[in-house]
């Protein structure tokens, strides 16, 4: 019996220095970065940047693998199955951890359990545009065009039930007008309807629009953050256009698959709180940078209560 217990504290002692080597040394291999909408999106161009710095600074190998459909959670829920041994990391967000639960009862992840939180990124307000020739100018140029043929307006947005759609139905409610809602499969699908026009106006994260307003190709009439945007400071908020207390925003954060060693979790905060910090990072993303797993727990959990209600009251259903 001895002997026995000797082997077992032997055989455990080895995997425990095993795996503390292994952890000593990462990453040694190839990070997998899942982005679970398509390139050229909001949470494609924020993922970028943060891995892009991470790999010039400190030479990590990272892939970007993006793995759009239903709304993100394709994406999610292959980081939810993948080995958790910090190889593995994915761009979650308010769409496919907050809102998709009450959309699909189905859900094959669980945005709590399934997940380690690395940190929240940011919180980002999104942009309401218009293409560059609109005959809208201003939010109150939407709000009476929409009071005065409601069915003559689309709204584009990245996709049904997004958080581009949701705040497009709460935005509805909150100032008393009705548009028709077209969802594309995301942002570079919408961009050329609403820059032509055909679309009326588009919903979207502001690192959605952030180029085609460069290139003068699009123009925002408004953003839904309770302040402007340093970016924007001659662009009003909905709240500053005639309806006090309206806000909404999206959130990115990057969790790893649920199980992934503490240590790791721990490493992954620490290089990408840095990132974030950077000077040049910071100035390549909009909103208001937010870091730490705690703070990224926290929006899930309040984010799906918001949401919720704009759902029931809309009656959105899922894809």
């Amino acid at each position: 019996m001895k002997t026995l217990r000797r082997l077992l504290l032997a055989l455990a002692t080895s995997v425990l220095a095993t795996s503390a080597i292994a952890q000593a040394s990462y990453p040694d291999k190839l990070i997998k970065f899942i982005v679970p909408f398509p390139p050229g999106g909001g949470t494609d161009i924020i993922s970028r940047v943060i891995s892009d710095k991470l790999s010039t600074t400190l030479g990590w190998k990272i892939v970007i693998e993006n793995k759009a459909g239903a709304g993100g959670t394709l994406g999610l829920d292959a980081a939810a199955k993948a080995r958790p041994d910090g190889y593995t990391m994915v761009m979650g967000q308010t769409s496919n951890m907050s809102i998709a639960p009450s959309l699909m009862p189905g859900l094959p992840y669980d945005p709590v359990k399934d997940f380690s939180p690395v940190t929240l990124v940011s919180e980002v307000p999104l942009a309401i545009a218009v293409g560059a020739d609109s005959p809208i100018k201003t939010f109150a140029d939407l709000v009476n065009a929409a009071k005065a043929d409601p069915d003559k307006l689309l709204m584009a947005t990245p996709g049904n039930a997004t958080v581009a759609h949701l705040t497009g139905e709460y935005m509805q409610k909150a100032v008393g007008i009705r548009y028709k809602h077209v969802p594309y499969k995301g942002t570079a699908q919408a961009l050329p309807d609403v820059i032509s026009g055909r679309a009326t106006f588009f919903v979207a994260s502001v690192e959605s629009v952030r180029g085609p307003i460069k290139a003068g190709q699009l123009r925002p009439i408004a953003v839904t953050s309770a302040k402007r945007i340093a970016e924007w400071p001659s662009v009003p908020t909905v709240a500053e256009s005639g309806f006090p207390g309206f806000a909404a925003v999206t959130w990115f954060g990057i969790a790893a698959p649920a199980g992934t060693p503490a240590s790791i979790v721990s490493r992954l905060n620490t290089e990408i709180t840095k990132v974030l910090q950077a000077p040049d990072v910071n100035e390549k993303l909009s909103g208001d940078i937010v870091t730490g797993p705690a703070a990224f727990a926290t929006a899930v959990k309040s984010d799906h209560d918001k949401w919720a209600g704009v759902i029931k009251d809309a009656g959105i259903k899922g894809q």
